[in-house]
């Protein structure tokens, strides 16, 4: 997997936000706005984000990493979520996103670093590299799975700002406890507690291809899918990514994943996606691809998705006992 950097970028990885808009959204765009929207900043902004991070997201303007499928349509990738926090149905996020305030938004970073503290957001994006594109493959470990554009940072560059030293050998992340707004964490029928955990060794969250997104599909993050800001891990299945983090802890023993504590027989700690692997209670040899127009097809599942660039950090371990 190429990740390619600016100075190697041609005319074909420049993304231009009118592909994301489907025939329905460019009839409606008043007086062909949006087909004159190739040209960033020409766009409304999306009025639930802050100004500074539509600015953000409509600065990007290069696709770092690209694939020849067929990416899913916005409105499948936005409306099929799993997402407890707002409730267990697919659906459910979508349905009761807007009971969700994601901004202003600040994380916690602890632990084993030179530079803790309580940041804000903007900051934190402010101090990082250039936003970026990435069309990614999301496989589910429910065996289906999307291609999704995402527009972030490279999770290794936020890193290091915050200094980790040699003591840090994995890093742990929260995601926000606010149950008056996120209706899942009130429920009494969940079936997991929160603050939904999740953590890398410090090789993986350092790896190019680990990505924090703060937008999808040239705007900024639905708050279904993890606004204000989520982990993209694509070797890896869907719930490592996880969604609205708040807090980030640098620490030197394996920290505490939210679905291996929920069943630790069936939700492995790495998770990597292994078709020759199946989860207990179903084969992950082969997966529904939502694709193009909604179009679904069972297609086979590749070895860590497909992305084989991280193969070296699993070099040596039995991938059957460490899942």
């Amino acid at each position: 997997m190429l990740i390619k950097q600016a100075s190697d970028l041609t005319e074909n990885d420049v993304t231009p936000k009118s592909a994301y808009l489907n025939r329905r959204h460019i009839i409606q765009a008043a007086g062909g706005l949006a087909l004159a929207g190739a040209v960033p900043g020409v766009f409304a902004e999306d009025q639930s984000a802050p100004h500074w991070m539509n600015q953000r997201v409509n600065q990007t303007v290069f696709r770092s990493v690209t694939t020849d499928e067929g990416m899913t349509d916005r409105s499948d990738a936005t409306s099929y979520n799993n997402f407890y926090e707002f409730g267990t149905g697919k659906g459910d996020p979508a349905k009761y996103a807007d009971d969700f305030n994601p901004y202003p938004w600040e994380i916690s970073v602890e632990g084993e670093c030179s530079n803790p503290g309580t940041f804000d957001l903007e900051s934190i994006v402010a101090g990082s590299a250039a936003t970026e594109e990435r069309i990614y493959r999301l496989r589910c470990v429910e065996a289906w799975s999307m291609v999704i554009p995402w527009i972030g940072i490279e999770l290794g560059k936020v890193l290091q700002q915050f200094e980790p030293t040699s003591d840090a050998r994995y890093v742990a992340f929260e995601t926000i406890v606010r149950p008056d707004e996120l209706r899942g964490q009130r429920s009494r029928f969940s079936f997991i507690d929160y603050p939904y955990l999740e953590g890398l060794r410090m090789d993986e969250a350092m790896h190019p291809l680990a990505f924090l997104a703060v937008g999808m599909y040239g705007e900024p993050l639905p708050n279904q899918n993890g606004a204000p800001i989520r982990l993209l891990l694509p070797w890896k299945y869907g719930f490592k990514s996880i969604k609205s983090i708040s807090r980030i802890r640098f620490v030197r023993e394996m920290p505490p994943v939210t679905w291996n504590i929920a069943a630790e027989s069936e939700y492995g700690f790495y998770a990597n996606v292994n078709p020759e692997v199946d989860h207990p209670r179903w084969s992950q040899a082969s997966e529904r691809r939502i694709g193009a127009n909604g179009d679904v097809e069972r297609i086979p599942t590749r070895m860590f998705n497909g992305y084989d660039d991280v193969a070296s950090l699993y070099e040596g371990m039995d991938l059957r006992k460490f899942f």
